[in-house]
């Protein structure tokens, strides 16, 4: 049952998800009052703007004061870059956006990376220090651990957010936003806020100021996204994960070489349906309430390159990287061995965007040598194009993607040996059958992600066209039976969505 202090208060134990029964219910709610708001373009921005300010406070605490920071901090130094006329004026609002978004993504994801590489360089004992909870602890006269750092939710997503404003602004490409709650709507729009996709202020702020319009077919797709997105998340996911994925990654030396191989791609698929599954219910919810978000995912694994995967997986962050760091290192200006050494760079900082370790680092360094060598490929060797060549380019790619996600998800380098070692000399053949028995649910649920994934792109838009344009009373009934079919399948524990640590 729910009581009335746990819908207001924040839980660190219990925040809130999309996936939540919790959320489905305030989301209701705020629908309700969003209908009564929604030709009122100001107070509908506004009421939005509240509860996106609720939302994340129910995610990440009292937290939420440094979206509330990095929302004045840049909408501050957006007005000084277009409001002074020196170059090195407009360059120091610029490094000012820049330093103190980076120094507070800096400060929350790599102190203890940094802490702890000095700490193995020179043998010293030195331990991270929280000066935001000695802060606290001085003026309010709280007592939290000043060793202890948490990582806010989302913090990732809008500090590139913001910074993106900021240097587009620099670059003339868009003007300020003239009111500070349309930019703090903006920064806070709670569908992708705490994993995306990352929103730029050209996309976005135009938006703002449009009256509200959703057709029947609209509404149709927005349901029918939200549906696919739950039943990816729930259903495929989240079992994969907790039945196999987790148990072999976590302890990979009692499992055979065949399941260890089998985990790589159950991981496979498992990031791709939580990643895109919350994108989709993103941009699903954005859609209900009148916003239009960039997609994010266009079937990745159907990528007959790494170039190509990269244009199909992330597309909100790959983009940005190469918009706002490949290209300000100078891109493909600077000849042919800097081109490739800005790739490799750029591939190794999303690597570290995504965790101060160092299987992140060598994870983006992998796709960066090969994001390298494959230009360097196709800028030297032409091959005739073949429907089975084709087919073969997709299957080397996914596995070498495949192979990658062994670094993004292993608890350290040493358990990725362990999982190769197995595969390459453990096998075990003869015991395949009796494992596909023991763990074909899991088995079925990962060829029927991947199956569905593999379908081709104009019988899944068909799909989507048929539920937007069916009745009422068909929408209705589906939705019900997808939700009865997600709670069956839901797991004891609530999983969290696997981007939200980043």
């Amino acid at each position: 049952m729910l009581r009335v202090e746990d819908i207001l208060s924040y839980s660190a134990k219990n925040p809130l998800l999309f996936n939540q029964y919790v959320f489905l219910f305030l989301f209701t709610i705020m629908f309700a009052g969003f209908t009564l708001l929604h030709k009122q373009v100001r107070a509908r921005n506004f009421y939005l703007l509240l509860f996106s300010l609720f939302f994340y406070y129910k995610c990440s605490g009292w937290y939420f004061l440094l979206l509330l920071f990095s929302t004045l901090l840049d909408y501050g130094c957006g007005f000084g870059i277009y409001i002074v006329k020196e170059k090195w004026q407009k360059k120091l609002f610029l490094v000012l956006s820049i330093s103190s978004n980076l120094g507070l993504l800096f400060f929350f994801k790599y102190s203890y990376f940094i802490v702890d590489s000095i700490n193995a360089l020179t043998g010293a004992d030195f331990k991270a220090y929280n000066f935001l909870a000695a802060f606290a602890n001085g003026i309010g006269g709280e007592n939290f651990d000043i060793h202890h750092i948490l990582l806010p939710v989302g913090i990732s997503f809008y500090t590139f957010q913001t910074l993106s404003y900021s240097i587009d602004i620099y670059r003339d490409r868009i003007k300020p936003c003239a009111n500070i709650f349309d930019f703090a709507f903006f920064v806070s729009f709670f569908p992708q806020l705490v994993a995306g996709p990352i929103v730029r202020a050209s996309e976005f702020l135009p938006q703002i100021r449009k009256p509200y319009y959703l057709s029947s077919s609209g509404f149709g797709k927005a349901i029918f996204l939200i549906m696919s997105g739950l039943f990816k998340k729930v259903v495929i996911s989240d079992y994969i994960s907790v039945n196999f994925v987790d148990r072999v990654f976590d302890t990979p030396e009692i499992y055979s070489g065949f399941l260890n191989l089998m985990a790589v791609y159950g991981y496979s698929i498992q990031i791709y349906c939580d990643f895109s599954g919350y994108s989709d219910m993103a941009i699903g919810l954005a859609a209900l309430l009148g916003f239009t978000l960039p997609i994010n995912f266009n079937s990745p694994y159907k990528a007959n390159s790494i170039t190509d995967f990269w244009r199909r997986w992330h597309i909100s962050l790959s983009t940005w990287l190469r918009d706002y760091l490949y290209i300000s290192m100078g891109g493909n200006r600077k000849g042919k061995l800097r081109t490739y050494l800005n790739l490799a760079i750029t591939m190794l900082i999303g690597g570290l965007w995504h965790g101060a370790a160092l299987k992140f680092s060598v994870w983006g360094a992998l796709h960066g040598l090969a994001l390298t060598l494959h230009k360097l490929w196709s800028e030297n060797i032409k091959l005739p194009a073949s429907r089975w060549g084709n087919y073969v380019s997709i299957l080397i790619t996914f596995h070498f993607v495949a192979f990658c996600w062994m670094y993004f998800r292993a608890a350290d380098m040493y358990t990725v040996k362990l999982m190769l070692n197995n595969i390459s000399t453990h096998f075990d053949f003869a015991g395949i059958g009796t494992r596909v028995l023991a763990y074909w649910k899991v088995f079925a649920l990962i060829l029927t992600g991947f199956a569905v994934h593999f379908l081709p792109s104009n019988l899944k838009n068909r799909a989507e066209w048929w539920y937007s344009e069916a009745s009422y009373t068909v929408k209705i009934v589906l939705f019900v039976m997808v939700i009865v079919v997600i709670y069956q399948a839901t797991s004891s524990d609530l999983q969290p969505f696997i981007y939200f640590q980043f």
